[in-house]
């Protein structure tokens, strides 16, 4: 990634007392750098079909299962954390249908009022008018995504991992190592903890910092990694800094099947 259209991507909204109130418009020499280096864009206005029609072209002819993985364990030892959500965007996309926004109206709309992206966990609107993308980029890079369940990031992520992502990525040994590491973190919580412990175990296997790890966590969760079983909570309530991971707890561990299907190759 340039370093140069980083810098002014990070500063448009961030400095060190955190959030800018006010980010500066969205022109100028330095801007037109950075859109140059595919890091800032202009401000888009898409449908929620076309949103649709190219993920599922991706899903069909670009992007694999096996280039997801390889970049979610290039970004453990590396921190290259912009490569880390295209797990989730990947999770939560592979199975969405060929659809229009009004289609299937969702009967209970937890999500969205579209019955294909409610049943698949995604907030989604109808129309995008005029939307600052910039920001859902600035999150995934500072983060590795925060709105990881929002249609328009997984777009945004996946178009942005067809058009950017190496032509190969090298998982490393020690990618291998921490990821075993972080499932024998998850296998040694006892059976009331909650996200917030795995987070603090997960703290010396990665070099990350909390929110980080914070962002992982949910990753996993709407990758099906990390799901709550259908027990008893032993918790009391859920964690309101999480959402895919806010009711998990220890005695709910991994989904085996789900670790197969991603990382069986590398255990």
């Amino acid at each position: 990634m340039d370093k140069k259209a980083k810098k002014i991507l990070m500063e448009t909204y961030w400095s060190a007392q955190g959030w800018k109130s006010a980010p500066q418009t969205f022109t100028g020499e330095d801007f037109e750098y950075a859109k140059s280096q595919g890091t800032m864009f202009d401000r888009l206005s898409i449908t929620h079909d076309a949103i649709v029609q190219d993920i599922y072209r991706w899903h069909q002819e670009v992007i694999t299962k096996e280039q997801v993985v390889q970049a979610f364990l290039h970004s453990l030892s590396t921190r290259q954390i912009q490569w880390r959500s295209i797990l989730s965007s990947w999770a939560l996309t592979v199975h969405l249908p060929l659809h229009t926004y009004e289609e299937r109206r969702a009967v209970h709309a937890n999500t969205s009022s579209c019955g294909d992206c409610n049943f698949n966990r995604l907030m989604s609107n109808d129309q995008y008018t005029n939307e600052d993308i910039n920001i859902l980029n600035f999150e995934r890079i500072k983060w590795g995504g925060i709105r990881l369940n929002h249609l328009l990031y997984c777009w945004l992520d996946l178009k942005l991992f067809t058009e950017q992502s190496p032509s190969t990525i090298n998982v490393a040994p020690e990618d291998v190592q921490i990821l075993k590491q972080m499932i024998q973190a998850i296998e040694e919580c006892d059976e009331n903890e909650g996200a917030r412990k795995l987070e603090k175990r997960w703290k010396d296997l990665f070099p990350a910092n909390k929110h980080e790890r914070d962002v992982l966590m949910e990753i996993w969760g709407y990758a099906g990694l990390l799901v709550p079983l259908d027990t008893p909570r032993k918790l009391r309530g859920g964690s309101g800094d999480f959402n895919s991971v806010a009711i998990w707890q220890g005695d709910d561990r991994y989904s085996s099947s789900a670790l197969t299907y991603y990382f069986g190759e590398y255990l």
